[in-house]
């Protein structure tokens, strides 16, 4: 089967996995607890446990695995788990029945996944269920190309993100949020560093049904209580959180914004969208998206609130259709907070490089948490990542965990936050830039034009020396090959060989 195809097949089965083996490890201490308990949903909502009918837990599947009717099985379970949480409506997969998926492989994977975390405890066993399903949208992504990118961004380049903005409490929102993947990484920033699932509201959009689905299903496995909004025309034309409230009645705004919108969009339909109140700086030409979205993302910050965004390389430079204009009035107003250009070949989507832009909607004192930041006014921080990573294989880099926390570190330490150290200029890596050192720049933002090169080691050689010293060495190789030469042609010549 083509990836794209096996992907919801594997997937949908770790889902059901993990729902039932959360669900069977509650019930068995309900039961133990009070009988009668075990029965009751609301003592499995209550601890953000699905309900799972008989009929759809997992040992029910695994013992009829080896049947040919297993795919309508799974699809019965698949039906009677939407039936039974509202919030899987029309989420999990079922055409396992469908005549050109094998059965009996459907059955063998059945007993394959049936081993995943055997003999682990409650939690860890869930948490393993959510490493492998995280695992296998990496896998399916780097199988996918081009397709695979319009669902998954790779983890290194969400940690980057998630350690730089640090998103310890408040509301998350990605709008164009693929399968999650910024929200698993957030929450698990937020658990490694001593604090609890809840302490984040997550919010998102996705305009891909598919994509969405997926999303939904790896929060879940994650135990993350999500508000993920589908709609087929996407966040420019259905913005979802534009009129929305919360408890409070005031309007859903976001502590921190994590986003990697499709690269350089032609067919937005901008020309529809030309008096939009998001379009603080500037109207975004309708050829192209990237303006549009640094302007969407920047419009639902809450007060203090800072975003990270990827896009493509272009959107540093580019001064087609007025995209220059929008940019110097985003430097001037002081919207941008930190450029960092990243290595290529990090995405499974593209080769085109990417950079990361950091937004912020005040940058005077930047509160964040019990902290106060130092102002920043009138200061963009620049980092030249080119060079940073690994190649995992012949076509792919990832950025290691040194490199995610030297960027990370930069940044903390030129914001002023507290225990990051004293920041400086590195050469060849980072520079806090003024904006009059942008304006002579004509506001082009990217990094290397800031940063400039490392600066080289003094070997203390005289330059006249040196040159001397390369001058005789180049001579010296000069001769060599040419009697390379003269000795190949007199070989080829006694082996009856004449140019």
């Amino acid at each position: 089967m083509e990836p794209s195809d096996y992907k919801h097949v594997a997937l949908g089965l770790i889902f059901l996995k993990y729902i039932s083996d959360a669900f069977e490890t509650r019930h068995a201490e309900l039961l133990a607890e009070d009988p009668q308990a075990a029965e009751d949903r609301d003592e499995y909502q209550a601890d953000n446990i699905f309900w799972v009918p008989k009929e759809a837990r997992w040992s029910h599947l695994k013992a009829s695995a080896r049947r040919p009717e297993i795919g309508t099985l799974i699809d019965d379970a698949m039906r009677a788990i939407e039936k039974s949480n509202e919030s899987l409506k029309g989420v999990l997969p079922k055409d396992y029945a469908r005549p050109a998926l094998n059965k009996q492989m459907l059955g063998e994977l059945i007993d394959l996944i049936s081993g995943i975390a055997l003999g682990e405890g409650g939690s860890k066993s869930r948490d393993v269920l959510g490493r492998v399903y995280e695992y296998f949208l990496g896998q399916f992504a780097g199988s996918e190309g081009k397709r695979g990118g319009e669902f998954y961004t790779p983890r290194s380049v969400v940690r980057v993100l998630v350690e730089m903005l640090e998103p310890y409490n408040g509301r998350v929102y990605d709008p164009c949020c693929g399968s999650g993947g910024m929200f698993v990484q957030s929450e698990k920033f937020v658990l490694e560093h001593g604090g609890r699932l809840g302490d984040i509201a997550i919010y998102g959009q996705e305009s891909n049904y598919t994509t969405w689905r997926l999303a939904k299903m790896n929060l879940a496995v994650r135990g993350i209580d999500a508000d993920i909004a589908w709609n087929n025309e996407g966040s420019f034309y259905k913005d979802e959180f534009a009129t929305r409230r919360d408890s409070k009645g005031e309007p859903i705004r976001a502590n921190f914004i994590l986003a990697n919108p499709p690269f350089n969009v032609s067919d937005w339909g901008g020309e529809r969208l030309k008096e939009d109140a998001r379009w603080k700086f500037g109207v975004p030409p309708a050829g192209n998206a990237n303006y549009a979205w640094l302007q969407h993302i920047h419009y639902h910050l809450a007060p203090y609130g800072t975003a990270g965004v990827v896009l493509a390389n272009g959107s540093m430079s580019s001064n087609q259709s007025g995209e220059g204009e929008i940019r110097k009035a985003m430097v001037e107003a002081d919207a941008v907070d930190c450029m960092v250009a990243l290595p290529g070949q990090l995405f499974y989507s593209t080769q085109i490089p990417a950079c990361l832009w950091f937004l912020a909607r005040e940058k005077s004192n930047g509160k964040r948490g019990k902290q106060t930041l130092r102002d920043r006014r009138g200061e963009v921080l620049f980092i030249d990542a080119r060079n940073l990573g690994q190649m995992v294989d012949r076509t792919r880099r990832e950025l290691i965990d040194a490199d995610i926390q030297r960027i990370a570190d930069t940044y903390h330490a030129w914001r002023g936050e507290k225990d990051a150290g004293e920041y400086s200029d590195v050469p060849g890596f980072c520079k806090s830039a003024t904006l009059e050192d942008i304006r002579k720049h004509g506001h082009v933002l990217t990094p290397g034009r800031y940063v400039g090169s490392d600066v080289a080691e003094d070997d203390g050689e005289a330059f006249e020396e040196k040159m001397k010293r390369l001058s005789k060495l180049w001579h010296e190789q000069h001769q060599a090959a040419t009697r390379l030469d003269a000795a190949i042609k007199a070989n080829l010549k006694e082996l009856g060989y004449v140019q």
